[in-house]
């Protein structure tokens, strides 16, 4: 992801590209594994501020957008190369939920992950609510979906959300030795034994995206979520009032 001015933050034509970048490489006969990192000091801030205002304002923006949510997940969990994580800085909303949706998760120990889709009025309707749940169990992943509080990496890994947090300075090296382990390994073998494990991944995800995508989009027209993204630009805590 590069748009390092914005850290990485997703904006329409990231979005769009996320949605067939996954299909993209997974045709590609000359792509065996696929790295997903972040150019600059963030691997992505989450959504553009901009791009949710005009899903705000202009009818029918969101319905593009909930669409395109769905292909970037099981675009994901359809292909069936091994996708990595190389988280280099923070991960938020949409940013943690491309990591955790990644086979194997490394971050900087300098980094943090978590979904704050509440902290702007929106539900956490774009994967968290598959993903968490079954990554760190049912009571952490409501706690963290609820608050949208950031965890350290270690945090993150200690509690199984991640695989691996290593220092900033060997991320690189930890990434590029572990993709060179897949590569020397039986292609075959390990491409169907991921599929095999994103079964039960993929039957979760049909039975909740479409819900809590729908939920998205209602939150969308929320006054607490104009009110978020209002303070974001102002660069002021947000005053929710329920509506």
């Amino acid at each position: 992801m590069d748009c390092p001015e914005k850290l990485n933050a997703v904006g329409e034509r990231m979005h769009e590209e996320l949605a067939e970048i996954f299909t993209v490489a997974a045709l590609d006969p000359e792509t065996d594994v696929i790295v997903l990192t972040g150019a600059g000091r963030a691997f992505s801030a989450g959504g553009d501020i901009e791009w949710m205002q005009k899903m705000i304002d202009l009818d029918g923006a969101f319905e593009k957008t909930a669409a395109e949510g769905r292909r970037i997940v099981f675009s994901m969990l359809d292909c069936e190369k091994p996708i990595i994580a190389k988280v280099n800085g923070h991960a938020a909303g949409l940013g943690a939920t491309l990591a955790l949706f990644c086979d194997v998760i490394f971050a900087s120990e300098a980094a943090k992950i978590g979904d704050p889709h509440v902290s702007v009025g929106f539900v956490a309707g774009d994967g968290g609510a598959v993903i968490w749940p079954q990554l760190v169990g049912y009571a952490r992943a409501k706690e963290y979906l609820m608050t949208g509080d950031l965890l350290p990496a270690s945090e993150a890994a200690a509690i199984g959300l991640i695989n691996h947090a290593v220092p900033a300075g060997e991320l690189d090296a930890r990434v590029d030795a572990f993709v060179a382990r897949l590569q020397a390994g039986a292609k075959k073998s390990i491409r169907w034994s991921k599929m095999s494990v994103n079964i039960g991944l993929k039957q979760m995800a049909h039975a909740i995206m479409d819900t809590s995508l729908s939920l998205e989009a209602l939150s969308n027209k929320t006054s607490d979520h104009q009110e978020a993204v209002n303070a974001f630009r102002e660069k002021r805590p947000p005053v929710f009032t329920g509506r």
